[in-house]
């Protein structure tokens, strides 16, 4: 392996956006440049009704911003996976209102902005009909060099009034390697280069010197101009809109509309977190292979603390950065957002600057997920940014779970990562061809405190993600899908079941050429997906290439094949990072990991572990060996078999002196999960099964419980090769029981190393 540039580059901390005092800020920026601001009572003087109206206005108009950016798009990504966003802030880059697709697009759109204030207003200057593009993740405004953000200021009169922008991942923006992904970078020179904030568009004309620059670097340019265009496009019509509305009720009345939407936004989750009781919760996760031919884990560590209305973010401890897994800062925010957004504030409109009000990040600069210049970041949004948000959603989870009131927004961790794909050859027209396989969009959603996780329901970080067409993929690339269907055991295994989660397997099609595929994912080794309250993480993802499969014969046989053995050929389990030929005769099978669970999967009916099974969500295996319960051949429980064996079970766990659960748990007290219960004035944790002491609430309750430790791929259904094949540490399947009923309270995939520790 190549060894990481560690050196930092003088000149560099001049691209670090960070958010700052509003009053600073303001200091910073050309007096030349007038800002359009209000004063307090402009807010006082605004009506309910006129709020109402105008603030669905604004969000409409983000919409259609999207609509008409989906309609100009010639890119897959786009058109057929919603891997964009949008976004309208104020005059100082406050965000008002983001979109419903990939929210860490525009989770840094604010940091973008003060850049371009801060650097931008005295030279070259900030003025009507200007539009900047920028594609540097440690400014802001996308997470990786793919994601390419235009962002355009609005005037009223000569005041500047707000900010449009949009964003999306383009296919290919130049570097090393097809589809810019370098899985052998240790640095940014190895990758796509990054462009600070550059003025696009003049007096409403776009710069043809800039945008040929720009897409003279990508093997796609046509693609390039096609939606740059259209992001130039959708921010016009957010002006247009938006001018319109300035017009109908006035500068005023808009501004304090928008300034109102951030402060309702911050109410909203103060109000929200102000009812959960105080407390920190910790998870830590691991990054497998930092680059191709790596075999390590790299640690991120996370410390969620709320106190009253306000949650501090502490990543101390988190690893140097490595390799090419790492995130900028803007990653690491947008990780929280991936989070926080779709479990916290679901019901909450996205005015993202007022809930930014309520959050403090700490962490270490030159970090896996908070990495310095001159960092290899372009796969940042599916490496540590990524993992960021499975820590995140996992401790906000276990937060919500103190809430009696807001427990069933409880949800367990989705799909704990997007194992991506970028194919690139010559496509059936005899035209060179990049593209990325889109489908691991529809991943399981994790299990909530009262239901099961949606089964290929999408992913977090994309709300309306989705998985592409079939016939459009297959239309679009020099390949054809075998199959694409959910696979069983993927979703956690739970009292309430995780989502499962979707595999796809395509063989090269139309094609004159063997095509290069470079893998990019995590989770192979262990499940990212982690579980709450007992649950069992999702199963992990996994990739196969079958070398010379036998799909022509099979064909000309009249056989569709459905299995991997059915292929034939050499099965090559791929890496987490790995670049690889896929011939004319090989097979490419991609499946990416589903949600986790949510409580002990003993707590589970065994109607509805039946049901599973008869759906093809869970294996007859998996029913009897992690929920013990045992199917007769007509599908009905088996009832005396499902008690001996949910019993031996408990044995397994605790040895044979464990009594039964009672029928229903225990009610007094305040409930903290499933399972756990805080009783009396100087509060201790019980089992709500069985009234069993487990020590002082928010002490280590690791020596108070029975912990035992598995290889994964004996315990956990979904694990589909011993975690030796990824890496070279041992990792080991953990639980945490209840010493006296058996009842699983906690369970983890982790390093032997990692110290045991009861959450």
């Amino acid at each position: 392996m190549n060894k990481p540039l560690l050196m930092p580059v003088p000149g560099s901390e001049r691209f670090a956006s960070r958010p700052l005092p509003l009053g600073e800020l303001r200091g910073r920026i050309d007096p030349s440049l007038r800002l359009h601001e209000i004063s307090s009572t402009a807010l006082d003087d605004l009506d309910p009704l006129t709020y109402e109206v105008i603030r669905h206005r604004i969000w409409s108009i983000t919409d259609e911003m999207g609509e008409t950016l989906k309609k100009m798009s010639g890119s897959q990504g786009v058109t057929e996976a919603n891997d964009f966003d949008f976004a309208i802030c104020d005059e100082l880059g406050q965000e008002v209102q983001v979109g419903l697709y990939n929210t860490g697009l525009v989770a840094s759109m604010d940091l973008a902005i003060y850049w371009i204030l801060q650097h931008r207003s005295a030279n070259s200057g900030i003025r009507p009909g200007d539009m900047f593009l920028t594609n540097d993740p440690w400014v802001g405004g996308g997470l990786h060099q793919n994601d390419t953000s235009i962002i355009a200021p609005i005037f009223i009169g000569e005041e500047l009034f707000a900010w449009t922008s949009a964003v999306c991942h383009q296919i290919d923006v130049g570097g090393a390697k097809p589809g810019s992904a370098n899985l052998t970078a240790t640095d940014v020179f190895s990758e796509a280069v990054p462009t600070p904030p550059i003025r696009l568009v003049r007096g409403g004309e776009i710069q043809d010197d800039v945008l040929d620059n720009f897409a003279r670097r990508s093997r796609s340019p046509m693609h390039i101009h096609l939606d740059i265009r259209a992001k130039v496009s959708a921010n016009k019509v957010g002006q247009r809109r938006l001018s319109d509305l300035v017009s109908r009720y006035g500068p005023t009345t808009v501004k304090a509309v928008m300034k109102r939407m951030m402060d309702d936004a911050e109410g909203r989750l103060r109000a929200r977190l102000t009812s959960i009781p105080d407390g920190s919760w910790s998870s830590v996760g691991y990054m497998e292979q930092s680059e191709v031919g790596d075999r390590g884990l790299h640690k991120i560590c996370l410390t969620l603390t709320k106190n009253g209305s306000d949650m501090t973010f502490d990543f101390t401890g988190t690893d140097p950065q490595v390799g090419m897994i790492n995130c900028p800062y803007s990653g690491m925010r947008a990780g929280i957002m991936f989070a926080l957004l779709p479990v916290l504030a679901g019901d909450i409109p996205w005015s993202v600057g007022g809930f930014m009000r309520c959050l403090k990040l700490i962490s270490e600069e030159g970090t896996i997920n908070n990495a310095s210049y001159p960092a290899a970041v372009g796969w940042a949004p599916i490496s540590a940014a990524w993992a960021t948000s499975n820590l995140v959603a996992e401790c906000l989870g276990r937060m919500l779970d103190t809430s009696v009131e807001l427990r069933p927004r409880v949800q367990a961790c989705c799909t704990g990562s997007f194992d991506i794909v970028t194919l690139a050859g010559i496509d059936q027209r005899g035209l060179p061809s990049v593209s990325m396989l889109f489908d691991m969009m529809a991943g399981g959603y994790g299990a909530h405190a009262t239901s099961d996780g949606g089964d290929t329901a999408g992913i977090m970080p994309i709300p309306m993600g989705r998985a592409p067409d079939v016939e459009m993929q297959e239309y679009l690339s020099p390949y054809l899908v075998l199959w694409r269907r959910e696979e069983p055991d993927s979703g956690g295994a739970g009292e309430h079941r995780g989502g499962v989660s979707i595999s796809t397997c395509l063989i090269p099609h139309g094609t004159p050429a063997p095509m290069s595929a470079a893998f990019s994912g995590n989770g192979k080794a262990r499940a990212e997906s982690a579980g709450l309250a007992g649950g069992l993480p999702g199963g992990v993802a996994h990739d196969i290439v079958v070398q010379e499969a036998h799909v022509a014969e099979l064909f000309a046989n009249g056989v569709i094949p459905s299995t991997i053995d059915e292929l034939g050929g050499t099965p090559i389990p791929v890496p987490n990072r790995a670049e690889m030929i896929l011939g004319l005769t090989d097979v490419m099978f991609v499946h990416a990991a589903g949600g986790g669970g949510y409580g002990d999967p003993l707590l589970r009916r065994p109607e509805a572990v039946a049901h599973d099974v008869g759906n093809g969500k869970v294996t007859r295996r998996a029913a009897e060996k992690v929920y013990g319960v045992l199917i007769n051949d007509d599908g009905y429980v088996n009832e005396p078999g499902t008690l001996n064996r949910r019993n031996q079970i408990r044995i397994e766990r605790v040895g044979p002196g464990y009594s039964l659960p009672a029928e229903e748990p225990l009610t007094e007290g305040n409930p903290i999960s499933v399972s756990l219960i805080v009783i009396g004035d100087t509060p201790e944790v019980t089992c709500r099964w069985c009234g069993h002491t487990l020590g002082g609430f928010g002490s280590d309750l690791t020596e108070h419980v029975a912990i035992r430790e598995q290889a994964a791929i004996d315990a956990i259904p979904g694990t589909w090769a011993d975690c030796s094949a990824y890496v070279d540490e041992e990792i080991v399947y953990r639980t945490y029981c209840c010493p006296r009923c058996a009842t699983q309270l906690h369970c983890e995939v982790t390093p032997v190393r990692q110290p045991a520790a009861m959450p």
